[in-house]
């Protein structure tokens, strides 16, 4: 009787080690797959804020070159009276 109660603590205990260990893995490959979806959304929103200073830079600089257009034509006009 006092083999088996061995036998039996020795199998609650390397049941116990390998469900810690699962459990372990799987908490691991949880916080990885996080870490992944985190690295991947800062690398978007970094592409999206790019994109956008680009856009944005390209309307400034149409918007300048309308502006100086219109003063250069407004000068021309003035100088004409």
């Amino acid at each position: 009787m006092a083999s088996f109660k061995k036998s039996f603590e020795s199998l609650k205990g390397t049941s116990h080690s390998a469900a810690k260990g699962v459990t372990d893995s799987a908490v691991q490959a949880a916080q990885d797959a996080v870490q992944q979806v985190a690295d991947s959304s800062k690398e978007t929103v970094s592409t999206v804020a790019q994109e956008t200073n680009r856009q944005s830079q390209a309307a400034i600089g149409k918007a300048a070159d309308k502006a100086t257009g219109v003063i250069k034509d407004f000068g021309q006009k003035m100088e004409t009276k």
